[in-house]
């Protein structure tokens, strides 16, 4: 019974809206509309002439759709994307269409279809389960799984045998993957009103990265510490105290540090150059932990987390990206190991963690402890196995700023927070809706 239901609405709600944005042009759908009703208004054929109008309403779109079934049109199509998007912002690209007749046609329309823009039927049964307190309405579902706008583009003309490029814009609504499926060139009839479609299945893909929210520069503490067995990750961040080169004697060297062998070779004093494996490493800590598979507060999670990574990339330190999907929990970035473009690939890949507490996360902090010099926290909640990393950050005396997203600003009262509140710990609300004021301030007062 599930499956026909929601076969029934994938045909009625989602298909048939899909085949009348294709089919009818404009002017197409008002003939439609006014057909409906003046066929409603002309039941009664003794007490109103409207059955007229609707039998020509019903022939003029008649001869459309007869027209277009003769019609024969065909096109070359290549789409040229470009290798990242970002959620909300304009996606540009070119198409380059061919016409392989010998006619001319007038005011095409390219129209997109992307994969997976309806939802799944698991999904359907997600929020159909009996009992469920977080039931999401279907129409809801519908919108989330919409990737992204996609407006109609429109040609002019296209001569016959004749080449044109476009440029083609969307606006992509969800990180991650962007399938785009088919493309369908939309020809209209000589009266305008229904089109004859060329369905042509071109897949292609694009990595939507998460929206950015603009933020401050601001500077974390830098303290730096010991990086056992970094030779390579050093010699491009930090210093260590391993060989890097020769170089002629300066007076002051420590004479442990004299290379004897060339000095014999070459007949004058050279010493080793050695740097030192300390430098900055700091820690962000992404909240991926809830049990559905969709929600509005982790998607503003990783988006704040992305606005962060970025300004914390741009600074001569290493950065611990840390959220449960991740091979070992955690990947280090730094000057010559990533660059900002690589975390935001990660986040844009980020699935939510439903199998696994939050605990699980927490050996795999215990262990990086020793090598940071602060840590930013971005959670979902507030409850006791995020409070218990909070506490394992403050015994390690790990400077810290935990960001706590709610959907009310006033969901954490400042008593739930002020224990945990001091000159190496900041823990902050950051509402819904407020994310941009709330990571100015928040950046401020770094």
């Amino acid at each position: 019974m599930n499956l026909f239901f929601y076969r029934l609405f994938r045909c009625l709600g989602y298909s048939l809206r899909q085949w009348l944005k294709r089919r009818f042009t404009p002017l197409g759908v008002g003939v439609l509309v006014f057909a409906i009703i003046a066929g409603l208004a002309g039941l009664d054929t003794q007490q109103s002439l409207s059955y007229q109008v609707f039998a020509l309403a019903c022939l003029l779109l008649t001869v459309s759709m007869v027209a277009t079934a003769f019609s024969r049109p065909r096109f070359q199509v290549r789409r040229r994307l470009p290798r990242f998007g970002t959620v909300g912002l304009p996606l540009p690209y070119r198409v380059t269409v061919q016409n392989s007749t010998g006619k001319d046609f007038r005011k095409l329309r390219l129209i997109e279809a992307f994969a997976h823009s309806f939802p799944s039927f698991e999904d359907y049964l997600d929020i159909s389960r009996p009992g469920r307190k977080d039931a999401q309405s279907w129409s809801k579902l519908i919108d989330q799984a919409q990737r992204a706008i996609a407006p109609a583009v429109g040609i002019p003309v296209l001569a016959a045998q004749g080449t044109t490029e476009i440029k083609g814009e969307i606006t992509p609504l969800r990180r991650g993957l962007l399938q785009f499926e088919t493309m369908t060139l939309a020809c209209p009839d000589p009266l305008g009103l229904f089109n004859a479609c060329v369905r042509l299945p071109l897949p292609q893909s694009v990595l939507i990265l998460p929206k950015r929210y603009p933020v401050p520069s601001f500077q974390l503490p830098e303290r730096q510490g010991y990086q056992p067995g970094g030779l390579s990750l050093a010699l491009s961040v930090g210093e260590s105290e391993e060989f890097w080169s020769l170089r002629d004697y300066r007076p002051g060297d420590s004479p442990r540090k004299v290379h004897w062998k060339s000095w014999a070779k070459l007949g004058k004093p050279v010493v080793r150059e050695e740097q030192a494996e300390y430098f900055v490493h700091h820690a962000l800590v992404l909240d991926t932990f809830q049990p559905e598979s969709f929600s509005e507060i982790l998607e503003e999670a990783i988006s704040v987390a992305a606005s962060l990574a970025g300004e914390m990339q741009n600074q001569e330190s290493l950065l611990d990206l840390i959220f449960s999907g991740l091979g070992g929990g955690y990947v280090t970035l730094g000057r010559g190991l990533g660059q900002t473009e690589r975390i935001l690939e990660l986040l844009a890949s980020v699935v939510p963690c439903q199998d696994k507490p939050f605990g699980s996360l927490l050996p795999i902090m215990q262990n990086r402890l020793p090598l940071l010099s602060s840590c930013i926290c971005i959670f979902l909640t507030w409850d006791e196995p995020r409070q218990t990393l909070v506490k394992q950050l403050q015994s390690a005396n790990i400077p810290t700023w935990v960001l706590i997203m709610t959907r009310d600003r006033h969901t954490l009262s400042s008593p739930m927070l002020d224990d945990y509140q001091s000159q190496l710990m900041r823990v902050y609300p950051l509402p819904l809706g407020h994310i941009q004021p709330g990571l100015q301030e928040i950046c401020n007062s770094i």
